[in-house]
């Protein structure tokens, strides 16, 4: 099977992009990625949290993790993100679909080891909540010595983004039905402190900035 074969679209073609930079983007919003692979036989996809780092996609696990070792010793791997913006509430059920962005990337991953693992792991944080890399304990040998981190090259990809209006049929254009767009939007919560946390910690610099809080108060004891 030659590499244009896994990229090439063949349903919504026309929602398909090549453009490197959108594929970023939604990397770069991305959390999370899914790991499609096979193991023992059987096809499996395991969720992992992911980040870009250049022409990269890191993922990172346990060195206990079966799957994990397999992927780590180049078996292939398709690997897909999707971010969804909103609905298309069109006339009818049959065109009503959503806003969204989605990559499938396909490849076999490496372990990044030596000072580019802890780097890594930095960016893996700094991912999850800017920041916070500078805030917390360094990792000690023992935890990085648990922990695998795989980088997938950005070669074989394919993009699809549905950002439009619905379309709807003339016949139904003229019919009663409202259509639109319904946009998604997505935020985090007041922090809440851990029950054990220590008095006189107040929420660090990254967390309220992610947050929109200038501080929280520790809840009561036994909530």
């Amino acid at each position: 099977m030659d590499a244009t074969s896994n990229t090439r679209l063949t349903r919504l073609a026309e929602l398909g992009s090549t453009d490197r930079a959108a594929l970023d983007a939604l990397l770069d919003a991305s959390k999370v990625a899914h790991i499609a692979l096979v193991r023992d036989d059987r096809p499996v996809v395991i969720p992992t949290a992911c980040a870009r780092d250049g022409d990269v996609l890191l993922m990172h696990g346990s060195t206990g993790s079966g799957w994990m070792r397999q992927v780590a010793a180049g078996a292939p791997v398709s690997v897909a993100v999707t971010s969804i913006e909103g609905l298309v509430v069109a006339r009818s059920a049959f065109e009503s679909s959503m806003l969204y962005r989605s990559a499938v990337l396909f490849g076999s991953c490496t372990a990044v080891t030596g000072d580019e693992k802890q780097a890594a792991l930095d960016l893996l944080t700094d991912h999850l909540i800017p920041g916070r890399a500078s805030e917390v304990r360094a990792s000690t040998p023992k935890e990085l010595a648990a922990t695998l981190v795989l980088a997938l090259p950005i070669e074989q990809w394919s993009l699809k983004v549905s950002d439009d209006w619905p379309e709807d049929p003339p016949e139904d254009v003229d019919g009663p039905a409202w259509a639109g767009l319904l946009p998604l939007s997505a935020s985090y919560d007041v922090p809440v402190a851990a029950p054990d946390l220590r008095d006189g910690i107040d929420v660090p610099p990254s967390v309220r900035r992610l947050s929109g809080q200038v501080q929280t108060p520790k809840p009561p004891a036994g909530t």
